[in-house]
C-alpha cells in the first residue's frame, strides 16, 4: 500500500479526478471574490486600479466578469480554455500591476491562481467536464 503513494504511476481516472477538484476547487474560490467585487462595486470602485486607459468602473466591471462568470464556466468545465484566458490575464495584471510582483508578499494568492490557470490552460478541463459532454471524441 505505501508503495503506491511513492510511484510515478497514475491512470486516466487519477488525472481526471485531479482537474476535475482543481477546476471546481480553483472556480469556486475565485467566484467567491468575484462576487464580493460585484455586491461591493460602490465601495471597491474608488480604489480599484485604472488599468490601459480604462476608468476604474470599467477596469473593475472586466475583473467581476473574468473573476465571477469565467470562474463558474471554469466550474462547469464549460468552454474552458476561453475561459481561462480572461482569468489568466487578471491574474498577470493582480500580479505583476496591482501587487508589484510580490509573488512571496501580497501577490502570493494572485500567483497561485495564475499558476493553476495556466496548468489548466495546458491540460484543458479533463473528462469530467462539460467540454467532454458537448465535445470530446468527435
Amino acid at each position: 500500500m505505501f508503495h503506491s503513494f511513492l510511484s510515478s504511476k497514475h491512470n486516466a481516472f487519477q488525472i481526471n479526478t485531479a482537474l476535475l477538484l482543481l477546476r471546481v476547487a480553483a472556480g469556486i474560490w475565485m467566484a467567491f471574490h468575484g462576487y464580493q467585487k460585484l455586491t461591493g462595486f460602490t465601495t471597491i470602485e474608488p480604489q480599484f486600479m485604472e488599468f490601459l486607459g480604462l476608468s476604474k468602473s470599467v477596469s473593475l466591471g472586466l475583473t467581476i466578469f473574468s473573476e465571477l462568470l469565467c470562474s463558474l464556466l471554469l466550474v462547469a468545465g464549460l468552454f474552458t480554455r476561453i475561459a481561462l484566458i480572461p482569468l489568466i490575464v487578471t491574474m498577470l495584471v493582480a500580479v505583476f500591476m496591482a501587487h508589484g510582483g510580490d509573488l512571496f508578499g501580497e501577490g502570493e494568492h494572485a500567483f497561485l491562481y495564475l499558476a493553476i490557470y495556466l496548468a489548466l490552460l495546458i491540460s484543458g478541463p479533463g473528462k469530467y467536464s462539460a467540454d467532454e459532454w458537448f465535445y470530446g471524441n468527435k
